[in-house]
């Protein structure tokens, strides 16, 4: 099993980013997915999270209302946009893959598979 996160990088604030994940070795469309972050010294806290389907979806606080989460099953692929961008966004981005829908806190402990994570940068 593979997942490819894409798309970090150093972005001015206010600006937006893509990023993307692209799984493999895995049946996609079986899996919820999800992307966490993780700024240094902290925690790795969810971010958002898309069910199987694509019907069910959650943002995290942080991100609430300027965050997209979407799912290609015909890719293999999960986008996360996130716009009006502020330096605290700064962290390592992770895609998660795991085998049921889950929203909260407690979403970590049920993530069978991880990306190796994309940096993103804010600058203010």
């Amino acid at each position: 099993v593979q997942l490819q996160a894409s798309g970090g990088g150093l972005v001015p604030a206010g600006g937006s980013l893509r990023l993307s994940c692209e799984a493999s070795g895995l049946p996609f469309s079986s899996y919820a997915m999800s992307w966490f972050r993780q700024a240094p010294g902290t925690e790795r806290e969810l971010v958002s999270a898309i069910s199987r389907s694509g019907t069910s979806i959650y943002y995290g606080n942080s991100v609430k209302g300027r965050s997209i989460i979407s799912r290609d099953s015909t890719k293999n692929m999960m986008t996360l946009v996130i716009n009006a961008l502020k330096p605290e966004d700064t962290a390592v981005y992770y895609c998660g893959a795991s085998e049921a829908y889950y929203s909260g806190p407690d979403y970590i402990k049920y993530v069978a598979y991880w990306g190796r994570g994309t940096l993103v940068t804010v600058s203010s």
